[in-house]
């Protein structure tokens, strides 16, 4: 379930929309994938979203680049106020794995203010890149 340690993200879209499509319209299903919840919160998450945004990471036990996907997403969201990191064990919430269709680890979901996805990534990001991301949540 783990990435590759190479580039970690060939042939997926880094921090991209979530809808699926490049034009920016969202299509009937909203900003989700896989046909999960339209908005995740404390329920789902098993952790109190932050009040601007939240930064949600899917991992498991031996993903090196999760490790460094948690620590550049503890940095930002250390930087930003009210972004919190919420990570999530992928192996233990294998109900909301499906939900979402989460497919790799680590994935990461970037949740505004409502709990909506704004934006999704597989594999490991870049700093840059989760804090451009911020900007379409905050």
């Amino acid at each position: 379930m783990c990435v590759d340690e190479g580039d970690g993200v060939t042939g997926v879209r880094v921090l991209g929309r979530d809808d699926g499509r490049e034009d920016g319209r969202e299509e009937g299903r909203g900003a989700r994938s896989g046909g999960g919840p339209a908005r995740l919160g404390a329920a789902e998450l098993g952790a109190e979203p932050g009040p601007r945004a939240s930064l949600v990471q899917f991992s498991s036990a031996f993903c090196q680049p999760c490790r460094a996907t948690r620590r550049i997403l503890a940095e930002v969201a250390g930087m930003v106020e009210g972004v919190a990191h919420i990570e999530i064990d992928a192996e233990e919430r294998l109900d909301l794995v499906r939900a979402l269709g989460i497919e790799k680890t680590p994935t990461v979901l970037v949740l505004d203010a409502t709990g909506r996805i704004v934006r999704r990534a597989a594999g490991m990001p870049r700093k840059v890149d989760v804090i451009a991301a911020l900007g379409a949540a905050v």
